[in-house]
C-alpha cells in the first residue's frame, strides 16, 4: 500500500500514523509537507494526521486548508483515493469541503484525553469492513475541539445514508447524535475525531484501532 501523510505545522502525531500504517501494511509511509503541491504517484491512501496546525489560530483547521498541497488531495478524494483525517484533520477535511459540517469547542470546555468507547455504524466502506455494526470498541481521544456540529438537514443526510461509521457511546464531547466520525457520499473520505493509529497493538492496552488499516489494506489489496 502506498501512502501519504501530511505534515503541517504543529502536526503532533504524524509519526503515530506513519508508523500505525507501516506496521499494518509493512510500507512506509511518505511524508508530505503541507508546502509541496504534488502527491506521490500511484498513492492508495492519504492520511491528515492529529494535532493543532498552525495552534490551531482562528479555528482549528482553518490555516491549514489554505496549505499548498489541499487542492490536490481534494483531486485525489474526488478520483476515489481513499482520505482519512483524525481529530486535527478532520477538522481539516471539514474546512475545506470534503466532509460536511464543523467540529467546535467541546461542550464542557475541557481538553478531553482519554480512552472512550465508540459504537461501530456504516461498515461498507474500506475503513470500516473489519468492523460488524453495533459492536463497540474502545479508541483514545485527545482534543478540545471535537464537537461534531451541522445542520438538521446535513445530520438527517448522515444517518439516511449510512454515513455516521462511529458514534461515541458515552459521553464524551457533546457532538450532535453521539457523531464520532462520518464517511463522505462516496465512502472514501472519513473523519473521525478518535485516534486509531493509537490503539493498534496489546502493548497499547488494545488493538481495536487495527482492523481500520487492515480494511484499507485490503480493499487495496483487492
Amino acid at each position: 500500500m502506498r501512502s501519504a501523510v501530511i505534515v503541517f505545522p504543529g502536526s503532533n502525531c504524524d509519526r503515530d500514523m506513519a508508523v500505525a500504517i507501516e506496521t499494518v501494511s509493512g510500507a512506509k509511509p511518505v511524508m508530505v509537507w503541507h508546502g509541496d503541491t504534488a502527491l506521490p504517484d500511484r498513492v492508495d491512501l492519504i492520511a491528515l494526521p492529529g494535532g493543532f496546525s498552525y495552534g490551531d489560530y482562528l479555528r482549528c483547521g482553518a490555516i491549514a486548508a489554505r496549505s499548498a498541497i489541499i487542492p490536490a488531495i481534494v483531486a485525489a478524494a474526488e478520483a476515489g483515493v481513499p482520505v482519512l483525517g483524525v481529530c486535527n484533520g478532520f477538522q481539516v477535511l471539514t474546512e475545506i469541503g470534503l466532509l460536511p459540517g464543523a467540529l467546535m469547542r467541546n461542550a464542557g470546555l475541557d481538553f478531553v484525553c482519554r480512552d472512550v468507547a465508540l459504537a461501530v455504524g456504516a461498515t461498507n466502506s474500506a475503513f470500516t469492513r473489519g468492523y460488524v455494526a453495533g459492536e463497540r470498541i474502545i479508541i483514545p481521544v485527545a482534543h478540545h475541539d471535537g464537537n461534531y456540529t451541522a445542520d438538521p438537514d446535513t445530520l438527517d443526510r448522515l444517518d439516511a445514508e449510512g454515513r455516521i461509521a462511529f458514534r461515541y457511546a458515552e459521553s464524551v464531547n457533546g457532538s450532535a447524535r453521539a457523531i464520532a466520525g462520518i464517511l463522505n457520499a462516496q465512502g472514501n473520505v472519513l473523519g473521525m475525531m478518535p485516534h486509531p493509529e493509537r490503539r493498534i497493538e496489546a502493548a497499547h492496552g488494545g488493538d481495536d484501532g487495527r482492523r481500520l488499516f487492515e480494511g484499507l489494506l485490503e480493499a487495496v489489496s483487492a
